[in-house]
């Protein structure tokens, strides 16, 4: 159970969570507590926008920067971590503001996980014998509706899909179905841009990345110090290829950027089928002092 005090801001890349946590965090003395499954890594704070260091400085992150990149992670390790945080930033007299875009760190933390089928060896090994493309092709068979809601290009995602569809016997929207109720007690909000805004705003932040130095941050990480759950980070496999000479600049960014679009899609698709937020659409209000006013009113917190 989550404390009452606490703070559920949830939204795609790139709509501006970030920004909108920090005013937040400043107007209700709070602490920020990230639920983002990439930035939760070390040693890619460009690729991941993560904030900086005089940011986490000025106001108390969490869960941002804290794991090994070689190291597995997944809502079940996020849940066991983030409620002890989130109860001691209450018990401080804090108010603990969780904000990112994972869904399943939100499902978690609102008790909404299902159990899903551990991993089946030997069908593990018969999916990975084949090519991303057969996969895909099968798993359209069986649960058209899955391809809909995964990262295709993501080899993984795709087999783990797979996997707990025909383990479970059910679409994979069954292992995954319905609206997770908020606590009664609970400021949940879902920040949004509309789609076209928010697609030049990921452009933007993809093209600043290179500006600020990406290329050289994939570089200094050895590619064996990087496990399967991070190598999901997105872009980081579009940089690899940059470096390596396979691709221009152009064409990776280009890659990253339509990645990162259908990325943030599919995260509005799930916030929205699986959790009743009330949204906060920036594009209709852009002004800080309006949209930090706008958020508190749908908080229903004070103003004061």
């Amino acid at each position: 159970m989550l404390p009452a005090e606490t703070i559920l801001l949830a939204g795609p890349t790139g709509a501006g969570k970030t920004d909108l946590s920090l005013r937040l965090a400043g107007h209700l003395d709070g602490e920020i507590v990230g639920a983002d499954a990439f930035q939760i890594y070390r040693g890619l704070p460009i690729l991941t926008a993560q904030p900086s260091g005089s940011i986490r400085g000025k106001i108390p992150h969490h869960l941002i920067c804290s794991v090994d990149p070689a190291e597995a992670y997944d809502a079940g390790r996020y849940l066991r971590e983030a409620l002890p945080i989130i109860r001691d930033i209450a018990a401080r007299g804090k108010r603990p503001i969780v904000v990112g875009g994972t869904g399943l760190y939100f499902k978690a933390l609102l008790g909404g996980l299902h159990e899903l089928p551990k991993g089946d060896p030997v069908l593990r090994t018969e999916l990975q014998s084949v090519s991303l493309q057969d996969l895909i092709v099968r798993l359209r068979s069986i649960d058209p509706a899955a391809i809909t809601t995964i990262d295709l290009a993501n080899r993984r995602r795709v087999e783990r899909a797979l996997e707990i569809v025909l383990l479970t016997g059910k679409p994979l929207a069954a292992s995954r179905k319905g609206l997770t109720p908020p606590q009664d007690n609970i400021a949940t909000l879902l920040v949004t841009r509309d789609r076209e805004e928010l697609g030049l705003r990921i452009e933007a932040n993809v093209r600043a990345m290179f500006l600020r130095g990406v290329e050289a941050e994939v570089a200094a990480l050895a590619e064996e110090s990087i496990g399967a759950t991070a190598s999901m980070t997105l872009g980081l496999r579009e940089i690899r290829a940059l470096l390596r000479g396979e691709t221009s600049k152009e064409e990776a960014i280009a890659s990253i950027v339509s990645a990162t679009q259908k990325y943030a899609k599919r995260q509005m698709t799930w916030f929205r089928n699986q959790h009743a937020f009330p949204e906060l659409n920036l594009s209709l209000h852009s002004c800080p002092k309006e949209s930090l006013a706008l958020a508190l009113r749908l908080l229903e917190l004070s103003d004061s």
